[in-house]
């Protein structure tokens, strides 16, 4: 029988976990709505646009991602502490904190919009469209390259914005889920090999590899599990680690060896080629059912894993246990 006390001392970290889950899925994030992450950009782009000159700019980087990440885990550490004062204000908001810190739904709706956008509008706006979610040059892609292009950002950033931060509640609860947002937000922003941030955005870099490296192969492993597809996991060992960054490849691998085609090949950023090698096999015209059928993917590994992540708290906690 499970006593009461055990269900209350899990409480806090279960409920905002399924109602951030929930109103994640029905809402996803609403673009004029406040978010912490907007902050966060805001933050990082001062700090850059002050330190990012002169001398000394690999230690300046390194300074700037150790205080920012340290400031938001203390902060968050706090405010935890204050708000677990009243439940009636801890609940609330750690359930934002859950739903802010989660970007499934917003991921897949972006995608959509892209194929929406390439499907109405032709090429320029499908192009458009789809800077808004990448990193690389846009204005010469063509239809089937918009659309591969959205395929793995997709699968990229199902580890990056759903994954790692449900890994990092169970291990760390609000304070770790958030500190990686802010080491996830600063790679987005200092993370490239342009002369700019070669140096000051080196540790942004660094950091992001290290906290991707488990998230990215869990989410391709859960994302091989719920596709169902023998052929995916072959080229999660055959093609994962050829990707130019340590993480990004395994996803992109997963879901190419579901939906059978391949990611990858030459793509230009900040007005440089870079030939990324190719992760699959079969080069063919990726369709709009591919699409659906990649956000479907993603929506059933987020459910596993949190899934997952409440029969581990469970576990710890004697729930499950005789």
């Amino acid at each position: 029988m499970v006593e009461s006390a055990t269900i209350s001392e899990l409480l806090p970290w279960l409920l905002p976990l399924l109602l951030g889950y929930g109103a994640d899925l029905l809402l996803g994030d609403p673009r004029h709505w406040p978010h912490p992450v907007k902050g966060f950009g805001h933050a990082i782009g001062k700090a850059e646009s002050l330190l990012n000159r002169g001398s000394q700019r690999l230690l300046k980087g390194l300074l700037l991602v150790l205080v920012l990440v340290t400031t938001v885990f203390i902060a968050l550490q706090y405010c935890t502490s204050l708000l677990a004062l009243s439940p009636w204000l801890y609940y609330p908001a750690a359930s934002l904190l859950v739903f802010w810190g989660l970007a499934n739904r917003n991921l897949i709706d972006e995608v959509k919009a892209v194929d929406k956008a390439l499907t109405n509008g032709g090429l320029p706006a499908g192009r458009r469209q789809l800077s808004m979610i990448v990193g690389r040059d846009t204005s010469r892609l063509d239809e089937n390259q918009i659309r591969t292009a959205a395929l793995e950002t997709l699968s990229e950033n199902l580890s990056d914005g759903v994954i790692a931060p449900l890994i990092y509640y169970l291990v760390g609860g609000l304070p770790l889920m958030w500190s990686y947002k802010m080491v996830n937000t600063l790679d987005s922003m200092l993370g490239y090999k342009s002369d700019r941030y070669r140096l000051f955005g080196r540790a942004a870099a660094r950091l992001d590899d290290v906290a991707n490296f488990v998230p990215a192969r869990l989410t391709a492993l859960l994302m091989v599990v719920v596709g169902g597809s023998p052929r995916a996991l072959r080229f999660l060992f055959r093609y994962g680690h050829r990707h130019t960054s340590p993480n990004a490849g395994y996803p992109e691998a997963a879901l190419a060896g579901i939906l059978d085609l391949r990611f990858g090949g030459p793509a230009t950023y900040h007005g440089r080629v870079h030939k990324k090698p190719w992760i699959g096999e079969r080069s063919r015209v990726v369709s709009q059912k591919d699409l659906l059928r990649a956000c479907a993917i993603n929506q059933r590994s987020t459910l596993v894993m949190v899934i997952l992540v409440v029969t581990v708290l469970l576990l710890q906690g004697g729930v499950l246990l005789p």
